[in-house]
């Protein structure tokens, strides 16, 4: 799940699935530079073109960046958790760097999961083939049902 309000939405439909068939709950945040509000890359070869002093600072500035995206994964994640406890949900929360798609697809099959809980933002035709649909990728990927969510792009 990632760190936005569609997330939540996601996280309340899995926590009730989870309480109607007494299941418990893994909540994965997949770290993606692809993920909204992550930091945008730096090129690898920055120095080589565009030589400046302050480069190194640059890559400083992206690695705190990048380190307070962790955080935020992790109080939300943490949040959302506490949420599922709450209602007397066995969960779990993890965050991982991957692909999402192909992360939230393997865990699926490593853990045996039952169903995966997706959101989809509401992307077709042209602009999901252009900037790609993690729910649609989990929906055509994975190993076990998979409960697409709607929520608004």
């Amino acid at each position: 799940m990632d760190l936005s309000p569609a997330g939540q939405e996601v996280l309340e439909k899995g926590l009730s699935l989870a309480n109607v068939y007494g299941a418990s709950l893994l909540l994965l945040h997949v770290l993606s530079a692809e993920e909204e509000g992550s930091p945008l890359p730096i090129p690898v070869n920055m120095d080589e073109i565009y030589p400046a002093v302050g480069s190194q600072l640059t890559m400083e500035v992206w690695q705190e960046q990048w380190q307070a995206f962790e955080r935020e994964g992790l109080e939300t994640l943490e949040k959302r958790r506490q949420q599922a406890l709450a209602l007397g949900i066995e969960c779990q929360a993890e965050q991982i760097l991957g692909s999402p798609g192909k992360t939230i697809c393997q865990r699926a099959k490593q853990d045996k999961s039952d169903i995966i809980v997706v959101g989809h933002r509401g992307r077709w035709g042209l602009s999901e083939i252009l900037l790609g649909s993690v729910g649609n990728y989990v929906f055509h990927h994975a190993n076990c049902c998979v409960f697409v969510v709607p929520t608004p792009d």
